[in-house]
């Protein structure tokens, strides 16, 4: 095969899963490109030359950085794998309580300060949208702390379209929205390509609010009729996290009671609740499935706040230990929210020392100091599935299947929730693992993997099977390259580096 013909191939794979990050298919894209579905066909199977002029057309059609003219292009990684970590590091702030917080400064009219924020792509791309429709944003000097002011009026009209396509969490703008505006747009929301994840449970709960949410060409058209307030407890029809998310942002500015059955009680909820709580807000039952809400009609206070540390990223580093056989220590873990996936690894095996508990920033929530202690793993007897919190975590899913790969035995992987994230964990295999899919929602692991190897491969554009690749490559002897890394970036603050003072080997670099 020939350089070419390996470019090719590479730039139709990111083709291909731009196109599907969109949401769109093959004939629609063709349309777009004023060409056939069979030409789309080969240049994602990279049997198709490309020009300078189709590559910017395509870029411009996917409105994506995965396929950019006249950028720096997007970043690499290369790995120097095979040596054992050691050191300890903390735990930062949680990425999706940050994004939600994000979308409740907007219920304030007064001056929000969020602390220790977790500097990363999807805060990024938030910020730029809030920045777009008027609210004035800073990052206080040499720290993590944001500051917010919304303006006296929100300025929709000039909402940046392309930073908001980018990240799934503009779906949350609706609930603080519905009380600011009779009608609005919003662009379809993006994020993580991990298969139809619909919206309608969020239009279903909000509905009891009088938002009529139409779906046109790439927005959300809305209706408010400001008349219409909730009556009877709202049920929710997913137990999801950004769906109680979207119906409490909601509920914090309606001036009476609301009842939420079957709401999340995860991590990021819950810090949303603390959060409007101080905004005056009155919540009972947080951390239960039942959320008695009674809101302010209007709300402007000056406040602060400090989201509570990342589980998801706390068991990304968990997992870093335990494919390169290390001893590391972990601090500020939020083990509240990783009773259960320690429980799974206890029936696995693993063995680990924790501290005493301690509280975190935010007053309320149990962290602990976690000591990985090297040592053999067996297959669990039953297979490793994500349930609502308080189960395991859907987030941490992935992680099991790259810790599955160091265990003695068979270990099968259902992910139930996604449709087609399971597929990527199939890029394990490119680094030496054994992994069988059985279905889109179904892998199977045989381990220990015999050997680790270096590898090239490009970041499968969904955020915790990218980090797993990772983390693989941490423990292949030799240089392997993950291209294309701005779905961590998404998600996780200079991981790269933090692993590297672990004693990682660990490069950033762009191609020319």
């Amino acid at each position: 095969m020939t350089p070419t013909d390996t470019y090719l191939i590479r730039i139709g794979a990111l083709i291909r899963d731009a196109r599907r990050h969109k949401g769109m298919s093959q004939a629609e894209l063709a349309d777009l490109l004023d060409t056939q579905p069979s030409a789309v066909a080969r240049i994602e199977e990279g049997k198709q030359n490309l020009s300078l002029e189709m590559l910017a057309r395509i870029g411009e059609s996917l409105d994506s950085e995965f396929v950019a003219l006249g950028s720096a292009g997007p970043q690499h990684l290369r790995i120097v794998g095979g040596t054992k970590l050691s050191g300890s590091i903390p735990v930062k702030t949680s990425k999706n309580a940050a994004v939600a917080l994000l979308c409740a400064a907007m219920l304030n009219k007064g001056r929000t300060t969020l602390r220790n924020l977790a500097r990363i792509e999807e805060v990024n791309r938030i910020i730029e949208v809030l920045t777009s429709i008027g609210v004035r944003t800073r990052w206080l000097p040499d720290s993590s702390d944001l500051e917010i002011v919304p303006p006296p009026r929100l300025q929709l009209e000039n909402i940046d379209i392309e930073a908001a396509r980018r990240t799934r969490t503009v779906i949350m703008f609706l609930g603080p929205l519905l009380h600011e505006l009779s009608s609005f747009r919003l662009p379809y929301a993006g994020g993580c390509d991990l298969g139809t994840r619909t919206v309608e449970p969020h239009l279903t709960a909000l509905r009891y609010f009088g938002l009529d949410v139409h779906a046109t060409h790439g927005f959300y058209e809305a209706e408010v009729d400001g008349e219409t307030r909730p009556e009877r407890a709202i049920i929710l029809t997913e137990r999801g996290d950004t769906v109680t998310e979207n119906v409490l942002l909601a509920a914090a500015r309606h001036p009476g009671r609301t009842t939420i059955r079957n709401a999340s009680p995860n991590y990021m909820v819950q810090d949303l609740c603390f959060f409007l709580e101080r905004l005056g807000v009155r919540i009972e039952g947080i951390g239960t499935t039942t959320l008695v809400v009674d809101g302010v009609d209007q709300i402007d206070v000056d406040v602060e706040y400090s989201p509570s540390e990342d589980p998801i990223e706390a068991m990304s580093l968990l997992s870093a230990a335990v494919v390169t056989g290390s001893a590391i220590t972990i601090q500020r873990v939020p083990i509240e929210f990783l009773e259960i996936e320690l429980a799974t690894l206890d029936g696995m095996g693993m063995k680990y020392d924790l501290s005493e508990e301690y509280t975190a920033l935010n007053g309320r929530t149990r962290l602990v100091d976690l000591t990985t202690v090297p040592g053999p793993l067996h297959a669990p007897i039953d297979k490793i599935h994500p349930m609502p919190f308080p189960g395991l975590n859907i987030d941490n899913l992935p992680f099991f299947a790259l810790i599955a790969a160091c265990a003695e035995g068979t270990t099968m992987i259902h992910d139930w929730v996604y449709e087609n994230r399971a597929i990527y964990l199939t890029e394990l295999n490119k680094v030496g693992a054994r992994v069988q899919l059985l279905d889109p929602h179904r892998v199977q692991i045989e381990g220990p993997t015999p050997k680790w190897r270096a590898a090239e491969v490009v970041c499968p554009p969904a955020l915790r099977p990218a980090v797993v690749i990772l983390l693989a490559m941490l423990a292949a002897p030799g240089t392997s390259v993950l291209r294309n890394i701005y779905v961590i970036n998404r998600g996780y603050e200079d991981l790269a580096e933090r692993l590297n003072k672990l004693g990682a080997t660990i490069e950033t670099f762009r191609d020319i």
